[in-house]
């Protein structure tokens, strides 16, 4: 069939004006534009339009999704931004009463050892109060033993009764009142 048509083509003169106008060919044209946008519409056009309607869709929620994964990207910044500001309050807080406490705890320590140096300021002072009261009876013994001795070199006389004794430790005694 096609060689047939061959030899109508090669007879048919072409016009080299190309503002000239063919009416069968035209019609030709325009029957087969029409065909085709006919099958265009009924079949291939809505698949087309459905396949852009879907990825018209999937666009769509992919920015939602993008959308939401920002707003959730945020929330949790925030978030994060108040943990670490909890985190710092509680830190902060910490320290805080770390050195409360340590000041307490020199503070108490401070009074254990003000507390132990008075007392042992006061076995001190007990000690030597004790020692003193040994040492003025050893001297008032040596007293009596010296007014004694010089006594009954005076006398001639040793007085080592215990009477004796007792009058010379009377009369220091109050000796050592008046002063």
């Amino acid at each position: 069939m096609i060689t047939s048509l061959l030899p109508l083509v090669a007879a048919e003169e072409v016009s080299a004006n190309p503002l000239t106008v063919d009416g069968g060919l035209m019609l030709w044209t325009l029957l087969i534009f029409g065909l085709l946008f006919f099958l265009l519409k009924h079949t291939f056009w809505p698949k087309i339009l459905e396949a852009v309607r879907e990825r018209e869709q999937r666009l769509e929620q992919r920015l939602a999704d993008a959308e939401r994964s920002r707003a959730e990207a945020a929330a949790l910044l925030e978030q994060h931004k108040k943990l670490i500001g909890q985190a710092r309050a509680e830190a902060a807080d910490l320290i805080a009463k770390a050195k409360v406490f340590g000041q307490k705890e020199a503070e108490a320590l401070l009074a254990k050892a003000h507390q132990e140096q008075d007392a042992i300021l006061a076995r001190a002072q007990r000690e030597i109060a004790a020692e003193k009261e040994k040492a003025i009876a050893s001297l008032r013994l040596e007293a009596v033993d010296l007014s004694l001795a010089a006594a009954s070199k005076l006398m001639e006389k040793n007085l080592s009764g215990a009477a004796n004794r007792k009058l010379v430790e009377d009369y220091i005694t109050s000796i050592g009142k008046r002063a």
